[in-house]
């Protein structure tokens, strides 16, 4: 059986347990929606808009795609949880979701170790 790492991280944490597989699964749809460029560069615009959210026009025109190849990559972040919407009028803005960010960074969270030298488990 895997022994839980007992070594305190640099953020005083320590790593209690390995990763569930349910975590794992989680972890995992949100780095395939993040392995694109494409969707990786609209997280990237979307988190650095001094205003917080970006209207889909703004996004769209960062990039030479048509308007549905930028939709169907706004989908997967929404459906990774990555980002939200919020129609207003005839436009949609979108927003990063801090609190899934700070919740998907648990896990990883607990990978991160002090220790330099391998050791058993």
């Amino acid at each position: 059986m895997i022994e839980p790492l007992t070594t305190e991280t640099p953020s005083g944490s320590c790593c209690s347990a390995p990763m569930t597989p349910d975590q794992a699964e989680e972890l995992s749809v949100v780095f395939k929606a993040l392995a694109d460029p494409v969707r990786l560069r609209i997280a990237s615009i979307v988190a650095c808009c001094p205003a917080g959210e970006v209207c889909v026009g703004e996004i769209a025109a960062e990039f030479e795609l048509t308007g549905p190849t930028i939709s169907h990559h706004l989908r997967k972040l929404r459906e990774a949880g990555i980002l939200a919407s919020e129609r207003r009028a005839n436009e949609v803005y979108y927003f990063v979701r801090p609190e899934r960010i700070e919740h998907l960074m648990g896990p990883l969270a607990g990978m991160r170790s002090t220790a330099r030298t391998p050791s058993r488990c």
